[in-house]
């Protein structure tokens, strides 16, 4: 079985920010032990600020502009909302 895209979501925000999401479903495998592969991403100025993906051979992870860091998947619905808090507080100057 293939990659088979679930959802994808591209969004252009008045402020210029563009927020993308993607989500394939994938076999469970040593890095996707989840089933799904997946990119969710916040541009700012053309500069990633925040990310979240599981990228080939990384495993799970984010992305604070220029750092990254593990981070422990749990549930698509989970990292949807670590995300989308991540923007808010970003938004706010909290990170």
């Amino acid at each position: 079985m293939k990659a088979e895209l679930v959802y994808h979501e591209k969004k252009y925000y008045s402020d210029g920010a563009i927020k993308e999401i993607k989500i394939w479903s994938v076999p469970g495998s040593h890095d996707k032990p989840h089933g799904y592969k997946y990119s969710f991403v916040y541009i700012v100025n053309d500069e990633r600020v925040i990310g979240y993906d599981n990228s080939e051979g990384k495993g799970d992870h984010k992305h604070y502009r220029d750092k990254g860091f593990p981070y422990r998947f749990q549930s698509i619905e989970k990292l949807w909302k670590d995300f989308e808090n991540d923007i808010k507080r970003f938004k706010e100057g909290r990170l």
